[in-house]
C-alpha cells in the first residue's frame, strides 16, 4: 500500500512538471508574440535610423534594413546607418529559442547628406595631374602573367578634350610585346568610406583586360591580399560587356575571390558610370545605378582603413586570357572620377 501511494504521489508531481513546462514563457515551442516595430530617423541627414522591436519568448531578432544588409540582434534595439538617400521597407524577424517565427515590417524614408572630397574631372590636356597621379612601371606579370610593360609615356596615357585616355599598344618595348600604364594615387590620395563614381568607356580587342579599382594603403607592410583590394570594374576583351565587380582577402583572393557580374550594352562604344559605396557594414558595386555586388562588411575584414585608386589596362595574363593575334592598340577613355563622402 506505501508502494502505491508513493507511485501515485511520483506520478502527480511529474504530471506538474510536465504541466509547468508547457505553460513556462520559455517554452521552445511557443512562437513569439505581440511582436512590435518602430523607427526613428535621425533629421541631421547623417543616414542614420535606430530601430526598436519587442515581442514576447523572443531569443532574437533578425532585421532586413531593405538594401541587402542583414543584422541579428539579441535585443530589439539596434541604429544602423544608411549609406545613400532612398525609401526603404525594414522586416524585422523575431525568433524563438526553437526557432519559430513571426515578422513585421515598416516603411522609411532616408536622406543622407553627401560631401565631394575629392575629383578628378580631367580639364586640362597633357600629362594626368601629378599631385594626384603616380605610376607603376615596368614588366615582369604584375603576379597574373600579363605581357605588358607599364609606362609614363604620353603614347600610353594623356589628358585629350576632357577625358584621360590610356592605351594598350602591341609594340616591342623594353622586352615585352605590349605597352600600356597603370597610374595611381597611392601616395596622395586615400581615403576610408565613401562613394565613388567613374564614368569610362572601355577599350576593345581580345585580351584587354582594364581595370578601375582600389587598393588598401597598407599594402607595403601587409602586402597583397592582406591589405584587401576592391575592383569597382573589370572588363575582358575576349567577354564583351560583361562587368565584374569583385573584392579580394585573406583566403579569398585571386581564383577564390568574392564577386558578381553585370551584363550591360555598348560598354565599348559609350560612356557608363561605375560606382562603389563602402561602408563599416558594406561594399556595394553597381553599374548605371544597377547594384549587382552586395559584400557585408565587418571589423575582422581588411576593408576598414585607407584606400587608394587605380586605373590601368592589363593585356592578356591569368584573366585576360588570349591576346587577339589581329590585336594593334585599344583605349579606355575616363570622363571623371569623384569620390563622396
Amino acid at each position: 500500500m506505501k508502494h502505491f501511494s508513493l507511485l501515485i504521489f511520483s506520478i502527480g508531481i511529474l504530471s506538474l512538471t510536465s504541466c509547468s513546462k508547457e505553460s513556462s514563457p520559455g517554452n521552445t515551442n511557443t512562437a513569439p508574440t505581440n511582436l512590435t516595430l518602430s523607427a526613428d530617423v535621425s533629421t541631421d541627414n547623417s543616414g542614420n535610423v535606430t530601430f526598436k522591436a519587442t515581442a514576447g519568448n523572443t531569443a532574437s531578432f533578425d532585421y532586413n534594413f531593405g538594401n541587402g544588409i542583414f543584422k541579428s540582434v539579441v535585443l530589439g534595439n539596434i541604429t544602423y546607418k544608411y549609406p545613400e538617400s532612398g525609401n526603404y521597407t525594414v522586416t524585422v524577424t523575431a525568433k524563438s529559442a526553437g526557432g519559430q517565427t513571426i515578422l513585421k515590417t515598416i516603411d522609411i524614408t532616408v536622406t543622407v547628406k553627401v560631401t565631394l572630397i575629392w575629383s578628378e574631372e580631367f580639364n586640362t590636356d597633357g600629362a594626368p595631374d601629378p599631385a594626384k597621379w603616380g605610376y607603376d612601371l615596368g614588366a615582369g606579370g604584375w603576379g597574373n602573367a600579363e605581357l605588358e610593360y607599364y609606362t609614363s609615356r604620353p603614347e600610353n596615357v594623356i589628358v585629350q578634350g576632357g577625358v584621360l585616355k590610356i592605351k594598350a599598344i602591341k609594340e616591342n618595348y623594353m622586352g615585352s610585346a605590349y605597352t600600356s600604364t597603370r597610374m595611381l594615387s597611392k601616395d596622395k590620395f586615400a581615403f576610408t568610406y565613401g562613394k565613388v563614381e567613374v564614368s569610362a568607356k572601355l577599350p576593345a580587342g581580345g585580351g584587354t583586360w582594364p581595370a578601375i579599382w582600389m587598393l588598401g594603403s597598407n599594402i607595403g607592410t601587409v602586402s597583397w591580399p592582406a591589405c584587401g583590394e576592391i575592383d569597382i570594374m573589370e572588363h575582358l576583351g575576349n567577354d564583351l560587356n560583361k562587368i565584374y565587380g569583385t573584392v579580394h582577402y585573406p583566403g579569398h583572393s585571386g581564383g577564390s575571390a568574392i564577386g558578381s557580374t553585370r551584363v550591360i550594352t555598348n560598354a565599348t562604344t559609350e560612356f557608363h558610370k561605375y560606382t562603389l559605396e563602402w561602408s563599416a557594414t558594406a561594399i556595394n558595386i553597381s553599374v548605371d545605378d544597377y547594384l549587382f555586388f552586395n559584400f557585408p562588411n565587418n571589423g575582422g575584414l581588411p576593408f576598414n582603413q585607407d584606400f587608394f585608386l587605380i586605373l590601368n589596362i592589363a593585356m592578356g595574363g591569368n584573366f585576360g586570357g588570349t591576346i587577339d593575334p589581329a590585336f594593334s592598340n585599344a583605349t579606355m577613355e575616363v570622363d571623371y572620377i569623384r569620390v563622396y563622402r
